[in-house]
This record gives structure tokens, C-alpha cells and sequence, in this order.
């Protein structure tokens, strides 16, 4: 091969690395230069995760004593009381309204006035609650300790019924929760037969709430049934038939025909005749019971003449008043 061609390759080489070099260039240059593709984010928690979290939150609150301290200036450090109108009084900032502010809100609005002020360059704060004056929830009605009971965290309504002492023996299955936020809405809980079997009920208490266990309707039954009883009603239904049969059932002499269901009303006292026969018979439909009516079964001065004077004895010595629950 002639000299010359060869010269004429070997310069054609060398341009071609030269260009293949100025691309690479260009195009790490164009690839530096470009923004960076953002990292994907993390996906949102639901509403409901969220709303949970905030309420498990300590909130200040009305007569909440605090200790408020600023790293490296402790002629700061003071304590102070939220007063009725939510503000707490702070040496320099004069009042700040923290009701209702979680303790990390607060820090940062007494962070903000310091260094808007300009009284301490990047102030760090530290609030802490010394008594929880509005941490509380007071549950009254019919349980064994009513009273005023702290909220720290998530406390949920069976937390609290445990540690005021549990239910009485007259409460009823309603339950009455006020929000201190909304007081002319409270909510109605249903309790159930049993605790365990509805965890529906076991709704979460927020402080400022006040619960009331509501009283359970009684029915009573006397005249000639073998238990003269207090009927402690469980729930809003309760019938004749149930009620007698929770009574021990009429005696021998019961004139079932005759029975009465006296109730009380805003007019005064009303008295409704019953046929307890027919309703056993199935020819008159059963009646249901309020609280507080008195169903009364009389009995026939003829039955009783046709029994033996002990019988009558022995039945009148076993009656006794007791409440039981249906």
C-alpha cells in the first residue's frame, strides 16, 4: 500500500475517535444538566389512619399547669397555667393561646414569637404538662365509682368503665357519651348483651368527654305469681309472658283473666286490663312492657277456697322480692 493512503487512514482514525470523544462529551454533559427524576414517593395513609394518630395526641387544654423552658436561657424557665380563655402568659411574648394545641404545636408558636420578637436567636422550647386538668374524662350514672378519670393517650369506653369500678347491678345497656366540643350531639352506645361479644361499643374516649351509663327500666310483678320480682329490664323489650315466666310463673289460684298493667303517666296513674288466659290461648296478641309498669295478677277467692289451707301457707312463706335480669 502506498505511503500516502496509509497517512490518509491513519488521519481519517484519528478524526474518528475525536468525534466519537466530542459526543460522549456532549452527552454527559446533556445528562448531567437534566434534572434528576424525582424519587417515587411513599404512598399516603388513609384518612382514617390519620384521624386515629391526631386523636391518641395530648392536646392542651384549660387549667393544664405547663413548665416552659428555653435551651440556654433558663431566666425563661417558668411555669404557667392555661387560663379560661386558652392563653398562657410567657415572660417577653406576653399571653400565647395553646388551648387545644398539641405539645409540638405549642413549642412552635413560643418558638415563633421568641425569634419574631427578637428575643433569642433560633430559640429551642420545651413544653411539658404538669397536671392534667383537661386530660380528663368523668363518667357518671350507674357504675361503681363515678368520677373524673385521665385521658392519656388512646383510652377507649371499656378502659374506662374498668376503672371506675366496672358497671352496678341497675345499669342499663345504654350508654350516653357528650363531647366537650360538641355538647348538643351526643352519641348513644348500645352495649350489648355482654362486653366481649360487641367490641363495636368499645368506642375511643377523648378527654372533656362525659359518659353516662344509663339506669335500666325495672318491671314489676306481683299478685299471685311464685316470685314477686324486680324486673331489671337488659333492653326495651319485655312482655308479659317473658315477664310472668321471669316471676316464676302465676300460682294456682292466679285469676288470669283479670290482670292489670298499672302505669304511670304525666296525667296520673292508668291502670290496663289484660287477659293473660287469652294471650295464652294465642287469641289476643302478647303486650309489651315499659319501665317502671307494675303488672299485677290477682287471684280467685274461689281457687284458693277448693286448696287445702297449707298449700296456701306454704305458698305465701316462699315469696320473696328479688330483681333478677331477663
Amino acid at each position: 500500500m502506498p505511503r500516502s493512503m496509509c497517512h490518509s487512514f491513519a488521519a481519517l482514525g484519528c478524526s474518528l475517535v475525536l468525534a466519537a470523544t466530542s459526543w460522549l462529551s456532549v452527552a454527559a454533559a446533556a445528562q448531567s444538566s437534566a434534572p434528576a427524576m424525582p424519587k417515587q414517593a411513599n404512598p399516603p395513609t388513609s384518612g382514617l389512619e390519620t384521624a386515629g394518630e391526631a386523636d391518641t395526641q395530648v392536646r392542651l387544654g384549660i387549667g393544664d399547669l405547663l413548665e416552659i423552658s428555653v435551651y440556654g436561657v433558663p431566666e425563661l424557665a417558668t411555669k404557667a397555667r392555661v387560663g379560661g380563655d386558652g392563653n398562657v402568659y410567657l415572660p417577653l411574648i406576653d399571653y400565647v393561646h395553646v388551648d387545644g394545641l398539641t405539645l409540638d404545636e405549642a413549642q412552635s408558636l413560643v418558638e415563633k414569637r421568641l425569634g419574631d420578637g427578637g428575643f433569642v436567636n433560633n430559640p429551642h422550647v420545651t413544653i411539658l404538662i404538669s397536671e392534667y386538668s383537661s386530660q380528663n374524662a368523668s363518667i357518671l350514672g350507674q357504675i361503681a365509682k363515678p368520677g373524673s378519670y385521665p385521658i392519656v393517650g388512646e383510652r377507649r369506653l371499656y378502659d374506662l368503665i374498668s376503672a371506675a369500678g366496672g358497671l352496678t347491678d341497675r345499669a342499663g345497656r345504654i350508654v350516653v357519651i357528650t363531647h366537650r366540643d360538641k355538647p348538643a350531639s351526643p352519641d348513644r352506645v348500645n352495649l350489648g348483651e355482654a362486653l366481649n361479644s360487641s367490641p363495636a361499643s368499645n368506642v375511643l374516649i377523648r378527654p372533656g368527654d362525659t359518659v353516662v351509663v344509663q339506669r335500666a327500666g325495672v318491671v314489676y310483678v306481683v299478685g299471685d305469681v311464685a316470685r314477686p320480682s324486680g324486673l331489671v329490664m337488659d333492653g326495651d323489650h319485655l312482655t308479659v309472658l317473658q315477664a310472668i315466666a321471669l316471676a316464676g310463673g302465676t300460682t294456682r289460684t292466679a285469676k288470669l283473666g283479670a290482670a292489670k298493667i298499672i302505669r304511670k303517666s304525666a296525667g296520673g296513674v292508668i291502670e290496663n286490663p289484660i287477659s293473660v288466659k287469652k294471650i295464652l290461648q294465642a287469641k289476643q296478641a302478647d303486650v309489651a312492657l315499659q319501665a317502671d309498669d307494675i303488672l299485677f295478677i290477682p287471684g280467685s277467692a274461689g281457687k284458693a277456697a277448693a286448696y287445702k289451707t297449707a298449700d296456701v301457707l306454704t305458698q305465701v312463706g316462699s315469696l320473696s322480692l328479688v330483681a333478677v335480669r331477663p
